[in-house]
């Protein structure tokens, strides 16, 4: 059985949940919107930010936290903002790190959106 983590992440038209648990596994992707809806503005570090913030509060309210990420997946539109994502991530994570793979992409569903993450967390 599949069960939704209910957020106060704001609420997307598109056909989706912001996580889903299933067999104890908790299944996100988070992005680097406000509560309005919006792409933050400021650049990478912005958003990464705002994206680490969103799958945060996505985890507490699945009641967990940080600690329970087994794997990140990271895609930005450009290689030159790793170092950068990387600086902030470091912010939000302790030893030991979860699983991580970062990716370089033509781009995201919003123009704008320079970051995206896809996280699974044990339960």
């Amino acid at each position: 059985m599949i069960h939704t983590v209910q957020t106060d992440l704001y609420a997307s038209s598109s056909p989706l949940e912001w996580a889903t648990i299933g067999n104890g596994i908790l299944f996100t992707a988070q992005i680097p919107i406000d509560d309005k809806g919006r792409v933050v503005e400021g650049g990478v570090e912005a958003q990464a930010r705002q994206t680490l913030d969103n799958l945060k509060h996505t985890l507490e309210k699945a009641g967990a936290g940080m600690q329970n990420l087994t794997q990140v997946l990271i895609y930005v539109t450009d290689k030159s903002y790793l170092p950068v994502v990387n600086k902030v991530y470091a912010e939000y994570m302790q030893e030991p790190y979860p699983n991580r793979a970062a990716l370089v992409v033509a781009g995201l569903a919003r123009d704008e959106m320079l970051v995206e993450m896809v996280a699974y967390a044990a339960l």
